[in-house]
């Protein structure tokens, strides 16, 4: 029987399971322990509206004391969970504590993967995974300032935007030949790169970065690449995440990329879940192991996994979609892209508004990029979940709606 259970990472995911928990029905104890101080929040704002300071701190909260005072859950903020005693079902925190469960939840989401160059601890290197690295960087923005940005991903083109309209001179390097290169296609990658030029970002493309160069204050003061030497006082490192699994793994958890679970968010110990960015879960609909980052993701794992800590037996099984603000253009990602055979494109990027689908050789829709495009992603979440095929003749033509350009069955 479950009365007890405990919640390792205080963010949407676990904000969801929570809620869905008590919706449902569970009396039992409800522990949260979270290594930030504070209450779980919104992280995708961090590198737009946050750091722009468009949006305050009681704006980024997911959910406010009053939620967790009524739905009864004990806090432990500020927290670590040193262990996890699996035989004796209870962690032990950084204060000595420990806390007993009947069924475990991990939500330990990611970490930012480092910069492994000389030179990458000095002052003035910025990361953006959280609110304390977002503060420290919003203390060094000045208008007519310079600032690197090294990654040309979702991070490093959000802050990019961000900073240039906050005042400052930016350079994105990017060692690939594209930006966005592994998530999106070309056409997409391109439209955001003339975007980028025309609010005035130096876009360089295939840039190695060789280190990091300090003044004698040990501040950062330029960054050296194969190209040459670019003078700045401030840096962001925007190279992707990993999954932060290491409490896992230290209770010998299965992990690969991320905690490995079932379909019902289970580990392979059967008291124990995971859910949100650090698990890696079999995706039905692609049929492979895939690992999410995505708030999306988090949300319904947490409405998944506590359905099944109450008995049920739910499928975690949804078409994964992703976002990014940048300037004035939303960027949608619906689906898994990987293994196309052929892109579609509907509408002119010229105006600012157009989708890219990606086919695989039977015409088959795997997934869809939309700019400015909100009807056609809306229509490929069921479009891509039913398996559809495209007529690519069809596709082309933005005038006809997506759902109306299928193959016959």
């Amino acid at each position: 029987m479950t009365d007890r259970v405990v919640l390792v990472g205080a963010g949407q995911a676990s904000a969801q399971c929570i809620e869905t928990l008590r919706k449902k029905g569970f009396q039992g104890q409800i522990d949260l322990v979270g290594d930030e101080s504070h209450l779980p929040y919104q992280r995708p704002p961090l590198s737009k509206k946050y750091l722009a300071g468009d949006l305050g701190l009681d704006r980024l909260t997911i959910r406010h004391q009053t939620f967790f005072d009524e739905h009864r859950v004990g806090l432990h903020l500020g927290r670590r969970v040193l262990g996890i005693e699996r035989g004796n079902r209870r962690v032990t925190l950084d204060d000595g504590r420990s806390v007993p469960y009947d069924a475990l939840v991990l939500a330990t989401g990611s970490v930012a993967r480092r910069l492994p160059l000389p030179g990458a601890d000095l002052a003035g290197v910025h990361y953006l995974k959280d609110i304390a690295d977002a503060d420290r960087l919003r203390s060094e923005i000045e208008p007519g300032r310079r600032a690197v940005i090294i990654g040309g991903g979702y991070i490093g083109l959000e802050a990019a935007a961000t900073l240039r309209h906050l005042g400052m001179e930016v350079t994105v390097l990017e060692m690939a030949d594209r930006v966005m290169a592994r998530v999106v296609a070309e056409p997409v990658s391109r439209y955001y790169e003339a975007e980028h030029a025309g609010h005035g970002v130096r876009l360089l493309l295939r840039a190695a970065v060789n280190n990091l160069e300090g003044d004698a204050n040990g501040r950062v003061c330029a960054v050296n690449t194969a190209a040459g030497r670019i003078e700045t006082r401030l840096v962001i490192v925007g190279i992707g995440v990993m999954a932060n699994d290491a409490l896992a793994r230290s209770a010998g958890l299965a992990c690969d990329n991320g905690i490995l679970v079932d379909t019902h968010c289970r580990t392979d110990d059967p008291l124990i879940y995971a859910i949100g960015d650090c698990s890696n879960h079999p995706s039905l609909r692609y049929g492979r192991r895939v690992r999410l980052e995505s708030v999306d993701n988090a949300f319904e794992q947490g409405s998944t996994a506590a359905l099944n800590i109450l008995g049920g037996d739910h499928q975690h099984d949804r078409v994964p979609w992703f976002w990014s603000d940048q300037y004035h253009h939303k960027l949608l990602i619906v689906g898994l892209s990987q293994g196309y055979d052929r892109i579609v494109l509907r509408g002119d990027p010229a105006n600012n508004s157009f989708s890219c689908c990606y086919l695989q050789e039977d015409g088959e829709l795997l997934a869809i990029d939309t700019v400015n495009q909100a009807k056609d992603q809306m229509a490929a979440r069921k479009l891509i979940a039913a398996r559809v095929k495209l007529d690519a003749a069809k596709a082309v033509d933005a005038s006809i709606a997506l759902k109306d350009c299928l193959l016959p069955a």
